[in-house]
């Protein structure tokens, strides 16, 4: 039995590894880790559920099952993740994927002037162009929180990150994204990713982000 849940498990992740387009590396993608745990969990009802003679049979047939339930949500988003990295190649918006979420990064030196929180005209393309793959994959809520540099005073970069974030927020929801759907909140300073102790750093702390969650429907 055991020797039978390995050799299911080996070929489903096997079958769904891809090559990274951006490094040419071999990945398994988040469908396949989903359908290797559905996969194994379904392999387990199914040969608890056998009689003894038919157990291998049925742990083949509930690994089919529970694959195809566990790969539905990593499918779904890996296929929402080549969607967003094929329309915003070449942007500088930087797509990370954590899991079943799917986190875009936008640095504050492509999508604000100094100290405004208006989205820059020129910077609108790229929006739609992520409103765009949203309304296409609408299973997914849309988070968007907005970050600071440590300069100036804890109010004013708190209230600068709220204001930018609601800002994404709205011309999303312009370009037909159901209000419903978006959050937006700002962290101010709290949550650096680099040094505030040199420019560069700042630069980078200085960003808004719009995480995609699976809705689970």
């Amino acid at each position: 039995m055991k020797k039978v849940l390995a050799i299911l498990t080996v070929m489903i992740l096997a079958g769904c590894a891809s090559t990274d387009p951006y490094t040419g590396q071999q990945k398994t993608s988040s469908t396949a880790k989903g359908a290797g745990i559905g996969a194994v969990a379904g392999a387990v009802v199914g040969a608890a559920t056998s009689s003894s003679k038919d157990r291998a049979k049925g742990a083949a047939i509930g690994a089919a099952a529970g694959g195809a339930i566990g790969g539905g949500v990593g499918y779904y988003m890996d296929r929402q993740e080549a969607a967003l990295r094929a329309k915003l190649e070449g942007t500088g918006v930087r797509v990370a994927r954590e899991g079943d979420n799917i986190r875009l990064i936008m640095p504050s030196a492509i999508t604000f002037d100094v100290n405004r929180h208006e989205v820059r005209p020129e910077f609108y393309q790229t929006l739609e162009s992520v409103a765009v793959v949203l309304k296409e994959y609408d299973k997914t809520n849309v988070r968007i929180v907005g970050h600071t540099d440590s300069t100036g005073s804890d109010s004013l970069n708190q209230t600068l990150s709220e204001r930018r974030a609601a800002s994404v927020g709205e011309l999303l929801i312009s370009h037909g994204i159901p209000s419903g759907r978006v959050w937006t909140s700002g962290m101010g300073e709290r949550y650096p990713i680099a040094s505030n102790d040199n420019e560069a750093g700042r630069q980078a702390n200085r960003r808004v982000e719009i995480e995609l969650v699976p809705t689970g429907n």
